[in-house]
């Protein structure tokens, strides 16, 4: 049975659709109309990028705002921190010349002096630094993981001591080859930066050897109750602060950030604690009451 109503509806669906196709057909072909729309488009992203770039601008004018008040402020924070006092520094593995600056610049804004730079070398040489301790408790240190451990803390305090009243016997025997370089000279240290490679390229053996020289020189350094503080770089990969921390000393891991130096001389001067801007931080800076007691 025919239904009008249906016809009807059909009808009035296709009328729909031709009106709309219409007015798409005269939008398309309606340069101007086309035109006006991608007017407006490059408006708005025009005036929402120049907003953008305002913030922005305000935003880089308050950060040099806060670094030139902060440079301004460290020479203050850290003046006399470490006065007269006389620094080394340690690396395990190789040197580094930016350390090294970054190093001296710190606790000379402090007051102190880097004195002595040496760097232990990796891997040892364990046969030619037991002949060179023949004669000595410690001639068989290359069979021994113990005694060369009680060697290294021999080494450490020594090292910090600078041969006062002790003699430096065993470390001027040794320095050649235990040490890969060395500037400065050997003198009573009040503070000891230590800078540790993580060891690539050595055997189960001669990693074992390394960990336990490093562990037994920084025994040493705290048995003469010198204050040992590890760093490194932003940048450093794998970081080196849990090896610190195992070692129980300090470590700053921004030693190339304003902070970095700052913390470093707070931490030589006695504050215990991580610190800079990496995860296994505890803290930016140490407190001040913290640094100055």
């Amino acid at each position: 049975m025919f239904d009008y109503r249906y016809h009807a509806l059909s009808l009035a669906a296709v009328l729909f659709a031709l009106a709309v196709g219409l007015l798409i057909g005269v939008a398309i072909g309606d340069s101007s109309l086309v035109s006006s729309a991608k007017s407006g488009i490059v408006h708005d992203l025009s005036s929402e990028l120049n907003e953008i770039r305002h913030k922005d601008e305000g935003l880089q004018s308050k950060l040099s705002e806060q670094e030139a008040f902060g440079a301004s402020l460290y020479p203050l924070a850290v003046h006399d921190l470490l006065a007269g006092r006389s620094v080394g520094l340690l690396f395990f593995g190789a040197s580094s010349d930016e350390v090294n600056g970054l190093a001296s610049a710190a606790v000379g804004k402090a007051g102190a002096s880097l004195s002595t730079v040496a760097a232990v070398r990796e891997p040892l040489e364990l046969e030619a630094v037991a002949r060179l301790a023949a004669g000595t408790r410690f001639a068989g240190l290359a069979r021994s993981i113990a005694l060369l451990e009680r060697f290294g803390e021999q080494i450490g305090r020594e090292l910090v001591k600078g041969g006062a009243n002790v003699g430096r016997d065993l470390l001027s025997r040794e320095g050649n080859t235990l040490l890969s370089a060395f500037d400065g000279k050997f003198a009573h240290l009040e503070g000891l930066i230590v800078m540790r490679d993580d060891p690539a390229a050595m055997s189960a053996s001669q990693s074992e050897a390394t960990a336990a020289l490093q562990s037994g020189l920084l025994a040493g350094v705290a048995a003469e109750r010198v204050p040992a503080v590890g760093v490194e770089l932003t940048g450093t990969e794998p970081s080196q602060v849990p090896w610190y921390k195992g070692e129980r000393i300090s470590s700053v891991d921004d030693l190339d950030a304003q902070a970095g130096q700052a913390a470093l001389g707070y931490a030589l001067a006695g504050a215990a604690g991580a610190y800079g801007s990496k995860s296994s931080a505890n803290s930016l800076l140490p407190s001040v009451p913290a640094g100055t007691g």
